[in-house]
């Protein structure tokens, strides 16, 4: 089993600490612990002297079943002995592929998207087919292209929805297109869902969609707690039932405080969800109108998901126009070619509005000298 590079993470790896003003991170405003408390009106004291009280074994495999139920609730049909919690939604998606992926085995995967969803297939051996997002579609990837994509030893197809890095989205109608092209060889749908999209579009998982489809989800993204490291896997009960033996491979447990804190955040994600709501459509208003009045930028506005793609029209490859903006305007965005895309930069615009407002400041100053 051999891994490329992963192009994103190692992008940020290297330089995020560096930054002053980091607008490629994805995920809505990191909540602190306070600030949790005092959105669910949670008594601190109460909180951590039950904590006190807890042995710090191994606690619930699976989760605990507060977080079981709270995260199933977020499905019609998921009940909560078809969650299994993983270590955030990277080692929920790494549990699926590790399972059901095997060599020789046929996978289709949107591209780009996140780089787990076809280079763990390819490591396992897999042939992995490119379905290619489209600019002109507004990011979205052509059903018609899917179908001609698929053969009848298709066993998976992986999507994100939302899409990352752009922050298009499949909606209801375009899900069920897609889900009666994988009944057609009875393929999987493996579906990263981590990016919620706070329009009125209505954006079902695909676990409530197609009895073969495996919803992924995380604290990370939409609920702004990547620092607990907490996710789930949403499956019918054979697939939950499979991936039980192969997570004893991949994970013990993620451990007693982050259980409590995922539990605390799911059960009053209503909270959160308004929180977030007011931060992602303040800033990607900012962010229109940024580039409404840069003549160097463009955007496919996202579907009100916390990612976005922006076009720039610069003459330095993109990876080295992003090394300058860094070192001389304190600025990190992702280059898009870390996605195989030329002229673009990944924004995650729902940092902090001052970080945000003063971060494409800059980026236009690099972008004019």
């Amino acid at each position: 089993m051999k891994l490329p590079r992963f192009g994103v993470e190692e992008w940020l790896n290297v330089h995020e600490k560096s930054a002053i003003y980091d607008i490629a991170g994805v995920s809505i405003d990191s909540l602190t612990l306070d600030e949790l408390f005092d959105l669910t009106g949670t008594d601190a004291q109460a909180f951590f002297k039950e904590l006190a009280h807890k042995k710090l074994n191994y606690g619930w495999i699976e989760g605990s079943p507060q977080f079981k139920q709270a995260a199933a609730s977020l499905y019609d049909h998921i009940k909560p002995e078809n969650i299994l919690q993983t270590n955030g939604a990277t080692g929920a998606n790494m549990l699926v592929l590790y399972a059901l992926v095997e060599a020789g085995d046929h996978v289709i995967s949107l591209y780009p998207s996140y780089q787990q969803l076809y280079d763990i297939p390819r490591s396992l051996g897999a042939k992995v087919d490119f379905w290619q997002i489209r600019e002109e579609l507004n990011w979205l990837p052509d059903l018609d292209e899917l179908r001609q994509l698929i053969k009848p030893s298709t066993k998976m197809i992986c999507i994100n929805n939302a899409n990352n890095p752009t922050g298009a989205v499949m909606d209801e109608p375009y899900l069920k297109e897609l889900v009666e092209i994988a009944k057609s060889c009875d393929a999987y749908i493996l579906s990263d869902e981590v990016y919620h999209s706070f329009s009125d579009k209505k954006v079902p998982a695909i676990a409530d969609l197609y009895d073969k489809g495996v919803s992924v989800n995380s604290l990370s993204k939409t609920y702004s707690l990547p620092g607990i490291r907490v996710g789930w896997v949403a499956a019918n009960r054979q697939v939950t039932d499979l991936l039980k033996d192969y997570r004893d491979y991949t994970m013990i447990c993620a451990g007693v405080f982050d259980d409590m804190v995922a539990s605390l955040a799911l059960d009053h994600r209503d909270k959160i969800l308004e929180r977030n709501q007011k931060i992602v459509s303040r800033n990607l208003t900012i962010l229109q109108e940024w580039v409404a009045s840069e003549e160097m930028a463009e955007l496919i506005a996202p579907v009100h998901v916390s990612t976005s793609f922006v076009k720039l029209k610069v003459n330095l490859d993109i990876e080295d126009f992003c090394l300058k903006l860094l070192q001389d305007y304190g600025v990190l965005v992702v280059p898009g070619n870390r996605f195989d895309i030329e002229g673009h930069v990944r924004i995650g615009y729902c940092c902090s509005t001052e970080i945000l407002k003063e971060g494409l400041r800059r980026l236009s100053q690099c972008l004019h000298n």
